[in-house]
């Protein structure tokens, strides 16, 4: 059995076996939590790791890169041993990142994290009309009306542009790549999106491929908080609230509202 509580300044293990049981070990110790039936809410884990680069090939065979399957039937059995009711569509992902997101659970004696996704279980009722307003920055339009009907409300620079894929990207949220303002310069032609999100029945925001370190930037700033939220990766969606402030890039500023202003009064 291998130590989990050992001093943080210990150097993380070097063999691929330990690694995996260090890890197994951790998730079982977050599954135990939710014995009891609660694993039914679950609809995927998403184990997040930021290693070195040289570490990096026994990280991905301790995980079994290779078989995705695999490490997920590895978490199935821990999670039949504690009669963990894991719905049948449950999805496992594993993510290599430079730096560990917020609002994850840090995995001991690792720069690992889990991040469990379920559906809340109790949601505070929200409209599912919103809107962006432009507070700096250049875009088509000064304010956007979304809804939960809307889609996938992408965020960008150009309104349609062609992307790595060869395919073309349709910004519903658009800042002009001519525009003089200097703001502009600094949005990714994918930068960001929104979606509704009927579990938690609230508008997310997640950052695209153009959105995230070592490119530009997505935070979140919300009311009566001094420190933003940094997306840094593009799995991991942020539940927007009244009066949040989205910076893209370095100066572009949204604005996330319930509230309907005539700024024609």
């Amino acid at each position: 059995m291998f130590n989990l509580f050992n001093k943080s300044n210990q150097e993380p293990p070097q063999d691929v076996k330990a690694i995996r049981e260090i890890l197994l070990t951790a998730i079982k110790r977050e599954l135990q939590k939710l014995e009891g039936g609660e694993g039914k809410h679950i609809k995927g884990l998403t184990l997040f790791i930021a290693c070195k680069p040289e570490e990096k090939h026994r990280y991905e065979s301790a995980v079994f890169t290779e078989d995705e399957d695999r490490f997920r039937n590895e978490i199935q059995r821990i999670a039949d041993d504690f009669a963990i009711d894991f719905p049948e569509t449950w999805s496992m992902q594993i993510t290599f990142i430079e730096e560990l997101p917020a609002d994850t659970i840090k995995l001991a004696n690792l720069s690992a994290a889990l991040h469990i996704k379920t559906p809340e279980h109790q949601v505070t009722l929200r409209s599912q009309i919103a809107y962006i307003r432009t507070l700096n920055g250049e875009s088509e339009k000064k304010e956007y009306k979304i809804t939960a009907d809307s889609g996938k409300i992408n965020i960008g620079r150009e309104h349609k542009v062609q992307v790595s894929d060869g395919f073309f990207r349709i910004n519903q949220i658009a800042f002009p790549d001519d525009s003089k303002n200097e703001a502009n310069k600094f949005i990714s032609r994918q930068h960001a999106h929104i979606v509704w999100d009927a579990d938690t029945a609230a508008f997310l925001l997640f950052a695209d491929e153009g959105g995230i370190p070592p490119r530009n930037k997505v935070k979140i700033r919300s009311v009566g908080e001094h420190n933003p939220v940094k997306l840094n990766v593009t799995e991991l969606g942020h539940v927007l609230q009244e009066g949040d402030q989205i910076i893209l890039g370095e100066l572009a500023v949204l604005e996330f509202s319930y509230l309907n202003i005539d700024y024609n009064q």
